[in-house]
């Protein structure tokens, strides 16, 4: 199967959270707000949406990843919730069920080693990879 999305894209995740668009509140200039923890989910995932019209006979795989905090149990589980929670979203956009289908790698695959909030967010992730049939 021919790779549609040859880039690594990827939506992250609060800490042990499957929100999609959770809301965290932060200082900016003296003021608390509220804003979405990864403010470009929205758009990857309906990018995601669109290539998948574009494609029609094209397969979508979300991979659910976590840090390297907890068990390997509790971390398989939290990718699988947040892989299943971006599955449900790019369905109710449309998108038919049974062209995507999720994996969870838990804290397998990390893209960052290092012991530390800035790293361990670049791993709670979904990512897609999208194939032609």
């Amino acid at each position: 199967a021919e790779e549609v999305l040859t880039n690594t894209v990827s939506i992250h995740f609060y800490p042990n959270s499957w929100e999609i668009y959770k809301k965290v509140t932060k200082d900016e200039e003296g003021k608390t707000i509220e804003t979405d923890y990864d403010p470009k989910a929205k758009y990857v995932v309906s990018e995601i949406g669109r290539l998948a019209g574009q494609f029609g006979n094209a397969r979508i795989i979300i991979e659910g990843h976590t840090d390297s905090r907890g068990t390997v149990e509790y971390n398989v589980a939290l990718g699988d919730r947040r892989a299943t929670a971006t599955l449900n979203y790019l369905v109710a956009q449309g998108v038919k069920a049974d062209r995507i289908s999720v994996i969870s790698y838990g804290m397998e695959r990390p893209l960052c080693s290092v012991h530390s909030e800035g790293c361990w967010s670049q791993n709670r992730r979904s990512q897609f990879l999208v194939k032609e049939q």
